[in-house]
């Protein structure tokens, strides 16, 4: 008889993408730190046990370590707010992380456009 195959993976991914979105909206209405300016959740990734998230965010304008520091503070207030919006047995614990990606692909964007019109100029 085959097993069938573990449905496991799909819900954690819903979980974090609810917990993503349910974040996102705390964030922008609920939370009042002055440190805590435009965030941009990038993704949030759940321990299979569901104890822990851990939330990558990036920042529009402001000091990345402050946001940061400003969310890991809030994150008991956070994790408060998602125990009324979800409807799983554990509502984790949130670690939030700073995500260079899109900083990253700005500085490789110019980079590239350094080249392109380089190139263009010696053509």
């Amino acid at each position: 008889m085959a097993r069938k195959p573990s449905s496991t993976p799909n819900r954690s991914y819903q979980v974090a993408d609810q917990i993503q979105r349910d974040l996102a909206e705390l964030i922008a209405r609920e939370l009042k730190d002055p440190r805590v300016g435009m965030v941009t959740l990038q993704g949030v990734e759940v321990t299979p046990d569901y104890a822990h998230a851990k939330v990558h965010f990036s920042v529009l304008n402001g000091d990345p370590a402050k946001t940061g520091e400003g969310l890991n503070q809030a994150a008991g207030f956070l994790r408060n707010g998602l125990f009324k919006r979800l409807h799983i047995h554990t509502v984790p614990t949130l670690h939030f992380v700073y995500d260079r990606t899109p900083e990253r692909a700005s500085d490789m964007n110019a980079l590239i456009a350094k080249a392109v019109a380089s190139k263009a100029k010696d053509d």
